[in-house]
């Protein structure tokens, strides 16, 4: 199989983590099963979030455990001139438009309609400035707080996922027109991850299972720019103590990578592979292959 570019993308707002080495593990593994490429892509492009010196860490990490990047790893926040280029395309394709809401006016927005926000839920966006701005095109640019996509032309997104089957979300009732760029200038992981994966030939993601509601998302834009989709494949959770997913907000402990074997023993399992002794290389190589024997038959890229 030739042609297969995947890549492992981790935000450096704490080290690596068991879940967090689950994906590492995971997109290294089906990257090297598939005779491909495996990037790495430091996801600093919300600079207010990521602590310094934790990219280096997260590397380092990375190296520990014998999981090294084909090319030279790229920052997000070295690229905001591709992200700006795409948000200007949508602008001038009449699919992107400046929004002057408030998060407090978007929190009120399902009361005043009615309607009860469910406890962890995102807030769906009710439209407003897009309907301003189908009366008022040149309404609210200067005034903006965000820059939306617009989600009505085609709203509901169907794919498959290799792990998760047959996927849709209606993105324009599920999510509303979402985030491409705040009003401190910060762009969104969304617009940055399409462009990113874009620009650097990515074909497959493989990424926790949390990740999956970004996918149609993603699948919007890539169409909105012009972009090829790419083949996907989301693993199970890691969770913790409390029946959560395993982060860093829920008291996730960075891994000792000078056990490397051990924490990719324990990576491997939740993947639902056997551990392995020997070296690090031997455990390595003895994953590459039971991946392939599960995953690889169930491989189908797009077009």
């Amino acid at each position: 199989m030739t042609g297969y570019i995947g890549r492992f993308a981790p935000s450096p707002t704490g080290p690596l983590h068991a879940g967090s080495l689950v994906a590492a593990l995971a997109s290294w593994l089906d990257a090297r099963a598939n005779h491909g490429q495996w990037l790495v892509r430091i996801e600093d492009v919300d600079t207010a979030r990521c602590l310094p010196g934790l990219d280096q860490i997260i590397l380092r990490q990375l190296s520990d455990c014998g999981l090294l990047p084909d090319q030279p790893p790229v920052w997000q926040s070295q690229r905001s001139a591709l992200y700006q280029r795409a948000l200007e395309q949508l602008l001038e394709g009449g699919l992107a438009y400046p929004c002057t809401c408030t998060r407090r006016e978007l929190e009120q927005a399902p009361g005043r309609a009615g309607e009860v926000r469910r406890r962890h839920t995102e807030l769906i966006y009710p439209g407003t400035c897009r309907n301003a701005m189908t009366h008022h095109p040149t309404a609210n640019r200067k005034a903006a707080t965000a820059w939306r996509l617009r989600t009505d032309a085609n709203p509901v997104i169907h794919w498959s996922d290799r792990r998760l089957g047959r996927q849709q979300q209606d993105v324009e009732t599920e999510v509303g027109d979402f985030v491409l760029q705040r009003a401190d200038g910060c762009f969104s992981y969304q617009l940055a991850v399409v462009v990113d994966d874009a620009e650097q030939g990515i074909t497959d993601v493989v990424r926790g299972e949390d990740l999956s509601n970004n996918t149609a998302r993603q699948i919007m834009l890539q169409e909105c720019l012009g972009l090829p989709r790419l083949c996907y494949l989301h693993t199970a959770l890691v969770l913790g103590a409390n029946g959560e997913k395993l982060s860093k907000q829920n008291g996730a402990s960075a891994i000792d990578t000078s056990q490397a074997l051990d924490a990719l023993n324990q990576a491997a399992s939740l993947l639902g592979l056997q551990t392995q002794g020997g070296t690090l290389g031997d455990a390595l190589d003895s994953w590459i292959q039971a991946w392939r024997q599960v995953w690889t038959p169930l491989y189908n890229p797009v077009p």
